[in-house]
């Protein structure tokens, strides 16, 4: 385990102060392993997202799913917005519909079509076991290979499928059940950025924000955000991680997610 000392493990989040939490405006999160359990979201996950709404918290999901996967529950669930394919896409309701907007111009997604599938015929060519997740269809900027939804990929076998997507000149990143590689600058982060402008009309303030995350591909943002909370399946990582939340809830998963709400809920937030 890479948690060595008490200098650099997370703090329960129990102890997470109500004057703080007064303070937020507002929760950006993980989906998969973070607010769903066994892939679905639970009862008191959706619940926990009503509370928050409720209680006049902004809430945005941040994931890799894709585009397609995420509509459905970016018009159902009680939340502002999910920003999809780690930043690319933003999908939020405006009135009774529903808006989809991309963080790269038509141009460059169609240059980028024909090199995501070159290089997602290289990863299953050369990397023997692998698959595309099941979810591709969906996806308009990245391609996805299943390493734990579906199929069961080795610690080697991820590795050299990263191996071949930076060698293309991807970005890539491993999340709690996909490996995803695209083309472009976005992250999770410059779409958190992005969507807080484009709603809100204000600059993300990291100290004002809850991230809440599960995985390694969340490492990115428990660094920038001071308020950062990993749920406790985060631990099954722990070999890995270079980057720890400051914060860790007792429960996994859509409970852990809970969790995170409950906290905030103690003190009646302030605006923004």
């Amino acid at each position: 385990m890479s948690v060595t000392s008490l200098a650099t493990a997370p703090r329960p989040w129990s102890e997470f102060p109500a004057a703080a939490a007064s303070k937020v405006v507002g929760v950006l999160t993980d989906i998969d392993d973070t607010l769903t359990t066994n892939g679905r979201i639970t009862p008191d996950a959706l619940a926990a997202l009503a509370q928050l709404k409720a209680a006049g918290l902004h809430v945005i999901a941040i994931t890799g799913r894709p585009m397609g996967w995420s509509e459905p529950f970016a018009r159902e669930w009680p939340i502002d917005a999910i920003v999809a394919e780690n930043g690319a896409v933003a999908l939020f309701r405006d009135g009774h519909a529903l808006k989809i907007e991309y963080a790269q111009d038509h141009a460059t997604r169609t240059r980028n079509a024909a090199r995501l599938r070159e290089v997602a015929a290289c990863v299953l060519r050369e990397v023997p076991g692998t698959a595309l997740a099941r979810d591709s269809a969906g996806r308009v900027t990245d391609i996805a290979i299943d390493h734990r939804e579906f199929a069961q990929l080795s610690p080697a076998q991820i590795d050299a499928v990263v191996a071949v997507m930076t060698r293309e000149g991807m970005d890539a990143t491993v999340s709690s059940i996909h490996i995803n590689g695209w083309f472009g600058t976005h992250t999770k982060l410059s779409g958190a950025r992005w969507i807080v402008q484009r709603l809100f009309g204000q600059a993300l303030d990291a100290q004002r924000w809850v991230y809440v995350g599960d995985s390694t591909n969340d490492q990115l943002m428990f660094g920038h955000f001071p308020i950062s909370v990993g749920v406790a399946n985060l631990m099954a990582f722990a070999d890995v991680l270079t980057v720890w939340p400051n914060y860790i809830t007792r429960a996994a998963r859509g409970a852990g997610f809970a969790e995170v709400a409950q906290q905030l809920l103690r003190s009646p937030p302030r605006g923004a």
